[in-house]
């Protein structure tokens, strides 16, 4: 495959991103109308490590890690590098001398939709990674492919620039225009959760805050005491055991055909 390398591609403000660090992956996907999350399958190879930089884009061949390489140069300060792949691989095509090089250029972690490896180093030198897979299996430095253009990981859009917010829940990709807009939302929401924590921890309970009692009435849900409940099953066992019986004495009752009188 031939591909492009794009320099310099417009960024989130470094400030916007900051505000973003300060919240969850749960709480800015929730502040962008639950939008934004790049599926389940990444996992962070570390814990208790949350991220926020301007994504540099990668897409590469399957098994061939060169594109790689090529965005090391376009990675700086700030930046979390995003890898994908042409199709789906699972090779380890990241590992301990990347992190290396680009840790050396203030690059703040790694997204990758295929293979890591090397994740104890990954670890001790404090480079945080989520993957797809983890594996020790080898790629080749063969095909071109292309660095900051959009990607998809997860049926999300990756755009160079935008930000990645990444933590042990996942990760959240926010468009670089909407970066200011859903820090000031997620700014909101995580003092509207401070209001119920602080209600939870008094005993107040969710149905009475979020007016729940009501939406459970409305759809239809009741309570009952266990021997009401009990009492009601068992009604519903002896009208079940009725109907079959009745069934059981229609079979039982029935006439067969007539013979015709003048026979034999």
């Amino acid at each position: 495959m031939s591909g492009v390398i794009i320099t310099d591609p417009p960024k989130a403000d470094a400030k916007d991103v900051e505000a973003l660090a300060a919240y969850g992956v749960a709480t800015v996907h929730e502040a962008m109308g639950r939008t934004g999350l790049l599926g389940t399958r990444l996992r962070p190879v570390q814990q208790d490590t949350r991220v926020a930089g301007t994504a540099v884009t990668v897409l590469s061949w399957p098994g061939d890690n060169l594109m790689i390489h090529a965005a090391v140069e376009q990675c700086g300060e700030g930046d979390i590098l995003v890898v994908t792949t042409t199709s789906p691989s699972t090779d380890g095509m990241f590992g301990e001398l990347f992190a290396t090089a680009l840790q050396r250029r203030g690059v703040r972690g790694l997204v990758i939709d295929a293979g890591i490896r090397d994740t104890v180093e990954l670890r001790e030198m404090g480079f945080p990674a989520w993957s797809a897979a983890v594996s020790p299996q080898g790629t080749v430095k063969a095909t071109g492919g292309s660095v900051n253009v959009p990607v998809v990981i997860g049926g999300q859009v990756i755009r160079p620039g935008d930000v990645i917010v990444a933590d042990d829940d996942g990760v959240v990709c926010v468009p670089r225009e909407r970066a200011r807009r859903t820090a000031e939302a997620s700014e909101a929401r995580e003092a509207k959760e401070a209001g119920a924590r602080a209600a939870f921890q008094e005993g107040q309970l969710g149905l009475d805050r979020y007016g729940l009692r009501e939406t459970l009435e409305r759809l239809g849900v009741s309570y009952r005491t266990y021997d009401e409940y009990e009492r009601e099953r068992e009604q519903d066992r002896e009208r079940e055991s009725g109907r079959g019986a009745e069934q059981e004495s229609g079979r039982g009752s029935g006439r067969g055909p007539e013979r015709d009188g003048a026979g034999s």
